[in-house]
């Protein structure tokens, strides 16, 4: 009775952490694009559509955290992470196919990124939240043994990197002229993105 009672403690928790994500990544898409088509930022932009990326992912997790809490059999639940990790895994692949094809056009064109302060506030706000949120999730899938969760909090690792990049594409571009400081940060990430993709596509877990 008392592991039972742990592990549904545990999944109420995942699912705040998930759907506090979930959250959080459908204002912050809405306000990067509504704000970047405003100002005409690319880079503001993409941070959206980045979010959208993460949304996903955050969504048929969410299904899955919440089918878990109302059903307890062991068998289905594995059978559902499994199917819920290769998803993940599929929106790392489409991640790193937007990371790269943007930052390619971004240095083809030498697109300067537009200095914005709602975009700056943006990348300060997920830099300063995002890794905590991803800790507390991957905490919580190790001790579920959920390897959908732990690739979930991988990709809001993700995020941060993303936003990281983005504040100092702004500030090295403001500072010193570096306007190419931003792609190549997020292609330095594009290889472990597609490690990713890949290892959930094959269902290989994430807990460690």
């Amino acid at each position: 009775m008392g592991e039972t009672g742990s592990r549904r403690r545990l999944h109420r928790l995942a699912l705040w952490l998930v759907a506090g994500t979930l959250s959080y990544n459908i204002v912050e898409a809405s306000v990067a694009i509504i704000f970047g088509r405003h100002a005409e930022s690319i880079a503001l932009v993409g941070f959206g559509l980045d979010s959208i990326i993460e949304s996903v992912a955050a969504s048929v997790l969410l299904w899955r955290l919440w089918r878990g809490a109302r059903r307890g059999n062991d068998s289905i639940l594995a059978h559902l992470d499994r199917r819920v990790h290769r998803v993940v895994g599929v929106t790392f692949l489409v991640l790193a196919a937007y990371v790269l094809l943007q930052s390619a056009w971004v240095l083809a064109s030498r697109l300067i990124p537009e200095e914005t302060m709602v975009g700056i506030a943006l990348a300060i706000a997920s830099v300063l939240m995002m890794p905590a949120v991803s800790i507390g999730k991957i905490r919580v899938a190790r001790r579920l043994g959920s390897p959908a969760l732990a690739a979930e909090a991988k990709e809001t690792i993700a995020c941060s990197y993303l936003s990281l990049a983005l504040l100092l594409g702004l500030v090295l571009n403001s500072l010193l002229g570096w306007w190419w400081a931003d792609p190549v940060a997020a292609l330095l990430m594009v290889p472990w993105l597609i490690k990713e993709g890949i290892e959930g596509l094959r269902g290989e877990c994430a807990c460690a």
